[in-house]
């Protein structure tokens, strides 16, 4: 019987209603009030299991109150009241969840997407596989259609998938040999082998699902304020209620008193409407890790940038190699073989150009050093090698004559990212690097300020002739270039000490300190998704700015939808309040209007969840901006 649910016990409860009905149009009054009696003790008893609940973990709750006056109204003689109002609470509860149900539509949606088998191609053939017997390693087979169960690489076939579960982009993308894929994606076209590295709860799909579950469940500074407030405001109503019997020596006036006074509303008024905001940013690709980030994010009014991967592709190439008493492609190679250690994206950049020109990468590198900021060292076929920027050229001893000076300064005035090499503490050439700013940035930035964001800064470890580049093209308000990862703390702790709201976008990796240390951080992207996702406050999943734009505005939607559902909460148990100490409202008409403001308020949080931007039709205009501008990670 405690197993019955809301639906089914208001669908007996109203049955009860209809007979008694019946039986008072047919005078026998008896009886219907036998049944009256049926029905209040009937939905009661699960009202009054809830209260008593609540009662054990030292908490007064709603069901409280109403278990209090439905055995008042069956003491006093008041059947229709007590069986009204036991109908209309358990209805009313129906609905709220039901309600509340579509706020979770975007998890729901999520986790339907969810792949549930895949085929592996082992040595016996391809073998249908149920997802958790995968294991990291196995090939795996995708074909048209199917949905994408691990994560991993290409090694083999091309098609456009459907990412949408991953980047809240339903544009496939094409994917061919070398490139990742992501569990939870669908192969719109084409054929791929695929193999493993990540599997089951390793995924980034699975770990997106168990962080919206996780924000879903976090509460707001305001909900902790209203769990609070209802721990103190419920046995005052039951106090009250007795004084105005006290009073008035009314028993039905006290305990309309004290039904109309369920703080219902105002208690669901803000998780609702967090709930319903979270599931919009998870449908957009934009995790925001709990209804408190939410809420600091709608407050922000300065915005700090990275450079590469942020404002730029993060997707540079090669344009020139220049040496001086060592022929290029050999510089190349020695610079290539080294970097294959390196994760930083300019090493991988030099590493795709050797292999670009078929260059054989062939010595295995000694002695490598990775310095922040600066670049790496290593030892290459008995060569030592410093690779990276003029800081690391002094720390290491290489002296830097003026004509190689000249030529580096001009490769950076045009954009570019003048790497500097030098073989056993002997400059000997500089390879560019340039990049493009993102199409989307400056539509974005300019839909942050039109939101309310105050401030727009680039923090970056690139020269400060590109920075300048990338600054100018897209109207920023300060650039500061050649930073470690510390100053760039320093910068953040500066900006909110001034009393600026701060909020960090970066890569999640080197920009892990400023992310942790600005108000809110944000990560761009699923590349280094361990680290990213640790680290940051907010994810955003597609890599592009217009989904911080979007991620924004919904925030001060959000904002402003719990605080539009508090004042109709209120201002409803005021005016039936009033109502009822002046004779105009009675038990079960009040309880009525009571669920309406239940059911008002769930339903305006639910109109967040197809919320989009003012000016924005599901991705942001892009910048028709083109640039070649250089990349370097700070």
């Amino acid at each position: 019987m405690k197993n019955l649910k809301n639906s089914h016990i208001a669908g007996i409860t109203g049955l009860l209603l209809l007979i008694a009905f019946g039986l008072h149009w047919a005078d026998l009054s008896q009886w219907k009030d036998y049944v009256l009696i049926a029905s209040s003790l009937f939905a009661g008893y699960f009202i009054a299991i809830k209260a008593f609940q609540a009662l054990r973990m030292k908490a007064f709750s709603i069901e409280l109150l109403v278990t209090i006056a439905v055995i008042g109204a069956l003491i006093i003689g008041e059947y229709v009241e007590s069986a009204v109002v036991t109908f209309l609470f358990i209805f009313g509860a129906y609905l709220e969840s039901r309600t509340l149900e579509k706020t979770r539509s975007s998890l729901r949606n999520l986790i339907d997407q969810t792949p549930t088998e895949a085929t592996a191609i082992r040595p016996e053939g391809h073998i249908k596989l149920p997802v958790e017997d995968v294991v990291k390693g196995d090939r795996i087979l995708i074909r048209s259609g199917e949905k994408v169960a691990v994560d991993g690489a290409i090694v083999s076939g091309q098609a456009l998938i459907v990412e949408a579960a991953i980047t809240g982009e339903s544009v496939p993308a094409s994917k061919a040999i070398g490139d990742r894929v992501f569990s939870g994606t669908i192969i719109d076209n084409g054929y791929i082998e695929v193999t493993a590295d990540r599997v089951g709860d390793d995924t980034t799909f699975a770990k997106i699902i168990e962080m919206v579950e996780e924000a879903q469940e976090t509460k707001t500074t305001t909900q902790k304020f209203l769990d609070r407030f209802a721990q103190i405001y419920t046995p005052t109503i039951v106090i009250l209620s007795i004084l105005v019997y006290v009073l008035s020596r009314n028993v039905e006036l006290a305990l309309t008193f004290l039904v109309i006074a369920c703080p219902g509303a105002l208690v669901i008024s803000a998780p609702v409407s967090m709930v319903a905001g979270i599931g919009n940013g998870a449908r957009n690709g934009v995790l925001v890790k709990g209804g408190e980030i939410m809420e600091k994010l709608s407050k922000i009014d300065l915005v700090i940038f990275d450079k590469t991967g942020t404002l730029t592709k993060g997707k540079p190439e090669v344009t020139e190699v220049k040496s001086w008493g060592i022929e290029e492609n050999t510089l190349l190679r020695l610079v290539a073989e080294a970097e294959q250690l390196s994760e930083h994206h300019l090493g991988q950049t030099i590493v795709a150009e050797a292999k670009k020109r078929e260059l054989p990468l062939n010595e295995d590198p000694q002695d490598v050093a990775i310095i922040k900021g600066g670049g790496m060292v290593a030892t290459v076929g008995g060569q030592h090698l410093a690779i990276g920027n003029r800081k690391l050229m002094a720390d290491q001893g290489v002296p830097i004559d003026e004509h190689i000076q000249a030529y580096a300064t001009s490769r950076e005035k045009a954009g570019n990212t003048a790497v500097l090499i030098a073989i056993d503490k002997k400059l000997a050439g500089v390879i560019s690097i340039a990049d493009q700013i993102k199409p989307e940035a400056k539509a974005a930035i300019e839909q942050l300020r039109q939101a309310g964001v105050k401030k727009t800064i680039m923090l970056t470890g690139d020269n400060r002739h590109t920075a300048q580049l990338v600054g100018d093209e897209l109207g920023l308000d300060a650039v500061h270039a050649e930073l470690l990862p510390q100053d760039k703390v320093k910068w953040v702790n500066a900006l909110k000490s001034q009393g600026y709201r701060v909020a960090m976008v970066g890569d999640g990796i080197n920009d892990a300190p400023a992310l942790a240390t600005a108000d809110v951080g944000l990560a761009m992207g699923v590349g280094g998704t361990d680290i990213s996702m640790e680290t940051a406050d907010i994810v955003l999943m597609s890599d592009r700015l217009d989904q911080f734009a979007h991620a924004y505005s919904l925030a001060k939607a959000t904002v402003r939808n719990m605080q539009q559902n508090t004042i109709l909460a209120v201002g409803t148990v005021a005016l039936l309040l009033a109502g009822v100490l002046l004779g105009k409202i009675f038990l079960a008409s009040g309880m009525l209007v009571h669920e309406l403001s239940v059911l008002l308020v769930t339903l305006n949080a639910v109109r967040l969840i197809r919320y989009r931007a003012r000016g924005s039709n599901g991705r942001t205009s892009h910048s028709t901006v083109s640039r070649s501008v250089n990349s370097q990670a700070a």
